[in-house]
């Protein structure tokens, strides 16, 4: 019989590179797909749903209050969205007509990223601050004024430290509040160590937001968390307040099925309650298996090391000897993709400072490729560079 791939005429994805949301997100544990469909044996009141999910959620994670969202985007949108309305019913109904109300974002230059943009959504503005060196405490305090709706921020991680020349999320948080601006964290991510699900609430900052499928919920799930009224507003400008309520609310096109949502929560109690340290064990012995068989193949030079360094390894970093292959490491990525299965690893190009050799290396990562899936890239690349004695 045909495979669903064969059928729709597409290829698999061995995926080594991570939770992309291009490439679906996460796979939910069995567990987790239980749960889920066991809620389509009934329907039931979505609003209902949420808010009992959503107190199970803030229990868990310590913070005054959370919403099931579909995915970090549409968190960051109808967070944005509360801090520019506030509780007013009509300017509610009136997003993302921003007229009258204060629409601007500020936001710092090193923390640029393409996704920034889920801030103006719903009418917001961009206000960038600082420069390619540094953003200073002077250049906050000079960008706040009547417009200003909100800080966003990039949260820096588990790593310690900010971007280079960034102004530490702990200062823009007392700047922020000592004008009574709010502070909206775009914690993508930023779910290990756990304690990342709640650590920038508990620093401050007033909503944060999240991608569900980072800790194992489907691809198209996130949570918002933080102060009570303002995650009440945010609650108003999602689909479930469209649909619940009648406050005619820009987020109806960003709705969650209850399968989704009860995902989330039961995503997220496994992931709090999932022993970790295993976990990396179990890519250590993956990590260590692939490293074996990689080590023999023409031009893979030996100085393979697991990535990321100083944490617990998720991967291992490949380096080519590009010079003597006759192609870059980005040469070598493309013609995994080609293949069937397709095969996709971290590249060069994703995030250019995780690869100090710069062209000529990749990472495989372990998290989200299937079991056995690094003996097809072992294989793969024995084909690409020039090696077909592996079995």
């Amino acid at each position: 019989m045909a495979s669903i791939y064969d059928e729709l005429g597409v290829r698999p994805v061995l995926n080594a590179q991570g939770n992309r949301t291009l490439l679906g997100g996460s796979t939910p544990s069995p567990a987790v797909r239980e749960l889920m469909d066991a809620m389509g044996e009934y329907y039931v009141d979505l609003g209902e749903l949420m808010d009992s999910v959503a107190v199970r959620i803030s229990d868990m994670l310590g913070v005054e209050r959370s919403l099931v969202t579909s995915g970090c985007a549409a968190a960051l949108a109808v967070g944005a969205a509360a801090c520019m309305t506030g509780d007013d019913p009509e300017k509610i109904r009136q997003i993302p007509d921003a007229t009258g109300m204060p629409n601007e974002f500020i936001i710092q230059k090193q923390l640029r990223v393409r996704y920034d943009r889920c801030m103006s959504i719903p009418g917001g503005k961009l206000v960038e601050i600082g420069n390619e060196k540094e953003t200073t405490a002077e250049d906050l305090e000079a960008a706040i004024g009547p417009n200003t709706a909100g800080v966003h921020y990039l949260a820096p991680g588990p790593q310690p430290g900010n971007q280079p020349g960034a102004l530490p999320i702990e200062d823009v948080i007392r700047i922020a509040h000592s004008h009574n601006v709010p502070v909206i964290v775009d914690a993508a991510g930023q779910v290990y160590p756990t304690d990342l699900l709640s650590r920038y609430v508990k620093m401050g900052a007033d909503l944060v937001a999240y991608g569900a499928k980072y800790f194992g919920s489907v691809n198209s799930s996130g949570i918002l968390t933080g102060r009570g009224d303002l995650v009440d507003v945010a609650r108003k400008h999602s689909f479930i307040g469209f649909e619940s309520g009648d406050s005619g609310s820009f987020g109806r096109p960003m709705k969650v099925d209850r399968q989704e949502v009860v995902g989330v929560y039961a995503a997220l109690r496994e992931w709090l309650t999932t022993n970790h340290e295993d976990r990396f064990e179990r890519y250590e012995v993956r990590i260590a298996g692939l490293k074996a068989d990689l080590e023999d193949i023409p031009h893979i030079e030996s100085s393979m090391h697991s990535h990321p360094p100083g944490v617990p390894p998720e991967g291992l970093l490949v380096h080519l000897d590009s010079q003597a292959l006759g192609k870059t490491a980005i040469d070598v990525v493309n013609e995994l993709r080609e293949g069937n299965p397709s095969i996709w690893v971290r590249s060069p190009n994703a995030r250019p400072d995780d690869y100090p050799e710069g062209q000529n290396s990749f990472v495989i990562r372990m998290p989200t490729l299937k079991e056995g899936g690094e003996k097809v890239i072992a294989q793969r690349l024995r084909e690409i560079l020039g090696d077909s004695s592996f079995h």
